[in-house]
């Protein structure tokens, strides 16, 4: 074990802002960074293009945020190696494209799964093993607070809550699939423009990262641990359109600013930030 090498994790980071906050990370991060993709085949492609291509030299670790023994496995490595983690940014998630003729019910519970119920799977595996001054992002999208404003006042009322817990959340994704299952969601006071399963998700994460903010202050206070959510804006991705304003690099900008905060900052804290600016949730 080495625990005085400092480690930086990004997740789902084979392209796309992932693979853009790993390179600005191999510029400007003091210490290992970890690219992690599901297939092995493509994280190592990633790696060697970012050596041989960029002379980086970020490392490569198996992840697959649906598979809990891929997650433990990832888990148990940076606790043998590096006894703990300085940086987890949590990037990894789908989204279906606006034409995809998948009935919406199936969508919901696709884009719930990876995007919500994984990340909250990771961070509770992973969360434990963040180190005094450690930094935590949670990647969402701003597309979140602007469907919560359209969805029924009582779910505005309860997402923003003070006292939301981590179960009353994950219980409200689980009946949203289900209503958009039952083809009722509109009627249960979800919003319906497009991207609904893709917004709620993130608002999950958005939520689920208050929440998280809450907890640590509770059970690691006085640790200098920043933990915040992110909007890295619209960018250029296989997940959007090729005519998004943003490149990948510019879109990584916000999430590496928030997993670069200096020691002595207290402040973003359980924050939503968009542009490097903390956004009214």
């Amino acid at each position: 074990m080495s625990s005085s090498v400092r480690v930086a994790v990004v997740t789902g980071s084979n392209k796309g802002i992932g693979l853009a906050i790993v390179r600005t990370l191999c510029k400007q991060f003091q210490g290992d960074v970890y690219l992690t993709a599901r297939n092995p085949l493509l994280g190592e492609e990633a790696i060697r293009a970012l050596k041989e291509k960029e002379g980086l030299s970020p490392l490569f670790h198996q992840l697959d945020i649906n598979d809990p023994t891929s997650i433990r496995a990832l888990r148990d490595f940076l606790k043998n190696k590096y006894g703990g983690l300085d940086v987890l940014i949590n990037n990894a998630g789908i989204a279906f494209k606006e034409a995809d003729t998948t009935p919406f019910g199936i969508k919901a519970e696709v884009t719930l799964r990876t995007n919500y119920f994984s990340t909250r799977d990771i961070c509770n595996e992973l969360l434990p093993l963040i180190k005094p001054h450690g930094r935590v992002v949670n990647v969402s999208s701003m597309v979140g607070p602007g469907t919560l404003k359209l969805c029924s006042p009582e779910l505005q009322e309860r997402f923003r809550s003070d006292t939301i817990t981590e179960d009353e959340l994950s219980n409200l994704m689980e009946k949203f699939v289900e209503d958009a299952k039952n083809g009722v969601h509109q009627e249960k006071g979800w919003a319906i423009p497009t991207y609904t399963a893709y917004a709620v998700s993130k608002i999950g994460v958005t939520v689920l990262t208050r929440i998280q903010a809450r907890q640590l202050k509770e059970t690691r206070k006085g640790e200098g641990i920043l933990l915040n959510a992110c909007c890295p804006g619209y960018v250029r991705t296989d997940m959007t359109f090729p005519d998004a304003p943003k490149s990948p690099d510019e879109g990584a900008e916000t999430p590496v600013y928030l997993a670069l905060l200096p020691e002595s900052a207290d402040a973003p804290y359980g924050e939503f930030v968009s542009e490097k600016k903390v956004v009214t949730w």
